[in-house]
């Protein structure tokens, strides 16, 4: 089964219900972990999560079968959760669905979430015409998509957000929909909101729990790297630490803005102009204002191969703060500074 990101609210449900392996694709890895989720809490009894990594199953194939069809240590029901790259898990879902098609049944629920792969990867056609697999890509969303997510959060969650309210919120999460989920509980629980008794949210409101904004968020740094400002680097890396900042949040951040990159390049193509396609993204509302003329620098900055190992550095880096959490501050920053200098163009 195949769904698309536009119909997999709709689909989710009887997705949940009737298959048993799930493929999240593209290049919004935001947007497939939060797909992913999605399925787990629709899962009709989804017992201990068991988290795999791509490099893993690449090196031991067989072994995603193995856990598929295994309980958890008291018999209780599980289910799997892999990150991968592209299509580091190809032979261990070929593997898996050898073992299911030959009757080897009882396999648990496995989610994947694949970056840099689409729906046209080896693992995704392994699957998409499968009635007991879904495949979904995900791209990464603009202002206006993720401000009606936001609505929608709020209207779930009993509050009331003008379109300003939302659009600050979207910003400030730097377009994740994972972090924006987690600044409109916090605004839920601030104001006491519920379904039962809505409550109407303000920029007051927004201020009072320290949700992130533009301003004081995670674009500051992520321009400034970016961007190759390295002047900027070590004061944007010593604000890091005084605020706090999650490292795999920022990182997200980065992620985004590549991939938002990536977009904007394959709609310049190789001759296009920077600043008319800019302008025409903008009136689209694909593209903030805010945001125009540090994507023109970075636009210049990163193209074609370059930009493919800005991608490839990013995920690298991603899977280095989730193995190593109590460094996680110390590899950012060093991750940051490399790529920084790779920014810079040379006089």
């Amino acid at each position: 089964m195949k769904a698309t990101q536009n119909n997999f609210a709709g689909t989710a449900a009887r997705a949940a219900r009737d298959c048993s392996i799930f493929f999240f694709c593209g290049p919004d890895e935001a947007g497939a972990s939060a797909g992913a989720a999605k399925i787990g809490s629709l899962l009709n009894d989804p017992g201990e999560r068991v988290d795999l990594s791509g490099s893993d199953l690449r090196k031991d194939p067989v072994r995603l079968g193995d856990e598929a069809r295994s309980t958890s240590l008291f018999g209780d029901k599980r289910h799997l959760m892999v990150r991968a790259s592209g299509d580091e898990a190809h032979e261990a879902v070929k593997i898996l669905l050898e073992g299911i098609d030959n009757g080897q049944g009882g396999a648990c629920p496995v989610l994947i979430v694949a970056t840099s792969a689409t729906d046209k990867s080896r693992t995704a056609k392994l699957l998409e015409k499968r009635g007991d697999a879904l495949v979904v890509m995900f791209w990464p969303p603009d202002l206006s998509s993720v401000s009606a997510s936001v609505r929608t959060m709020a209207d779930a969650a009993g509050l009331r957000l003008n379109g300003d309210i939302a659009e600050r919120i979207a910003r400030g999460a730097g377009f994740d929909v994972r972090l924006a989920q987690s600044e409109v509980t916090k605004l839920a629980l601030y104001l006491d909101a519920s379904p039962e008794a809505p409550r109407s949210a303000d920029i007051d409101a927004l201020e009072a729990i320290g949700a992130a904004t533009e301003e004081d968020g995670f674009m500051p740094l992520v321009n400034a790297v970016l961007s190759g400002e390295s002047a900027k680097l070590p004061g944007e890396l010593r604000r890091m630490h005084e605020l706090s900042l999650n490292p795999v949040g920022l990182l997200l951040a980065f992620e985004r803005r590549a991939a938002q990159l990536a977009q904007l390049s394959a709609r310049i193509g190789p001759r296009g102009d920077i600043g008319s396609t800019l302008k025409s993204e903008r009136s689209a509302r694909r593209v903030f204002f805010k945001d125009e003329r540090d994507l023109a620098i970075q636009l210049r900055r990163w193209r074609g191969r370059k930009l493919n190992r800005l991608v490839e550095k990013l995920v690298g880096l991603h899977r280095s703060l989730l193995s190593n959490s109590q460094s996680a501050e110390i590899l950012l920053a060093q991750g940051l500074t490399e790529i920084a200098r790779a920014a810079v163009i040379p006089k």
